[in-house]
């Protein structure tokens, strides 16, 4: 064999096994970007799912805090009382007050059921009224208390559950998960609000 000949058949034996070295170089990195990829994979989903555990949480406290969310499919049904004069309990006797009342509900069957007992429902109220000053029902967080005595009175008539949210607040200890979790199977007042569509003390 010539020197010539033999010069030629060297590269050509050398060239495969450079080619498959590279081959597994190759396969080598792209087999360590794919579990890269699949670990921080699997790290985003874990921390998405932390999120959303915590979000729903809180989103659970936020309904529980204020519960009349506005839903376009669901709107909530008004149901309008009679407007109500109501002597004061300032000195004297001289002071009153007039006002309108509007119930936000979540379903117009509990209307109805309601007016049936429309009469204990109005005296409930014109009892709790009757028991305030005209300080008290002038001021912001008079109304605030009154809201939310005059839905424990109705939730007491109907037979409703009620947390007075009040209560709640003055309680130190943070909820626990097992509060949490309770909360999410707590039945859900269907009274969402108490509308004032006219407030005139005199």
């Amino acid at each position: 064999m010539s020197a010539a000949a033999a010069a030629a058949q060297a590269p050509a034996d050398a060239q495969p096994k450079k080619s498959k070295k590279l081959l597994f170089i190759v396969i080598g990195v792209l087999v360590l970007a794919l579990i890269g990829a699949g670990a921080a994979f699997f790290i985003l989903k874990k921390n998405q799912a932390e999120d959303e555990g915590e979000d729903g949480a809180h989103a659970s406290e936020e309904a529980d805090a204020a519960p009349s969310k506005h839903d376009p499919k669901h709107p909530p049904t008004f149901l309008p009382l009679d407007a109500m004069v109501v002597n004061l309990a300032d000195e004297g006797g001289s002071r009153f007050v007039q006002l309108a009342i509007t119930l936000q509900l979540d379903d117009p069957k509990i209307a109805e059921d309601m007016k049936a007992y429309m009469p204990s429902i109005r005296n409930g109220i014109l009892m709790l009224i009757s028991q305030r000053t005209a300080e008290q029902m002038l001021g912001i967080q008079g109304k605030a208390d009154l809201t939310q005595d005059i839905i424990g009175s109705i939730s007491a008539v109907m037979g409703y559950d009620y947390e007075d949210p009040r209560a709640a607040e003055a309680e130190a200890p943070p909820p626990s998960k097992s509060t949490k979790a309770k909360r999410k199977h707590a039945v859900v007042n269907p009274i969402q609000g108490v509308l004032f569509s006219s407030f005139i003390v005199q």
